[in-house]
């Protein structure tokens, strides 16, 4: 199954793009003996200067990236958490039912637009705290790498 990290916006170089590479570089390399492949794309912001208008544009443009079928998960702070083993397990049965794709939508500093929220199978929030994009994409690419680990069978710390 390939997982898509799709988000609006470039990361610059820095910590947070090197966390980010990283974590996503080692769930990739961890995970294709699991049959999942970890990648990103990055969708340019909007140039639009109403915050709505930015939102929908970004996500007509993250939805244009999406493939025809697959899993979609929107990460939004008004979504569902989630334990990191419930995330893995998620993967698991959606890998394990046959679903060749799994895309993540990240949005802009503004959120993202209803209709990539209502495309979404899964709402999914890392607390009910307002994170940066930044952040969340390491956030994100970590869990990842840590459900690609829970699955392999590693020794888990919360164990």
């Amino acid at each position: 199954m390939r997982i898509v990290v799709a988000a609006v916006g470039r990361l610059k170089a820095g910590p947070e793009r090197a966390l980010f590479d990283r974590f996503l570089e080692r769930a990739d390399r961890a995970g294709r003996h699991l049959g999942l492949a970890v990648d990103c794309r990055e969708i340019p912001e909007s140039a639009a200067r109403q915050a709505d208008a930015r939102k929908e544009a970004e996500a007509t443009a993250l939805l244009g990236a999406l493939p025809v079928a697959g899993i979609v998960v929107a990460l939004d702070e008004h979504g569902k958490a989630v334990d990191s083993r419930s995330f893995a397990k998620r993967i698991a049965n959606w890998r394990d039912s046959g679903s060749s794709d799994l895309t993540f939508l990240i949005g802009g500093p503004d959120g993202l637009g209803a209709a990539a929220l209502d495309r979404a199978d899964l709402r999914l929030a890392f607390g009910t705290m307002t994170w940066p994009h930044q952040l969340v994409r390491v956030m994100l690419a970590e869990q990842l790498y840590r459900a690609v680990t829970i699955l392999s069978g590693h020794p888990y710390h919360r164990d």
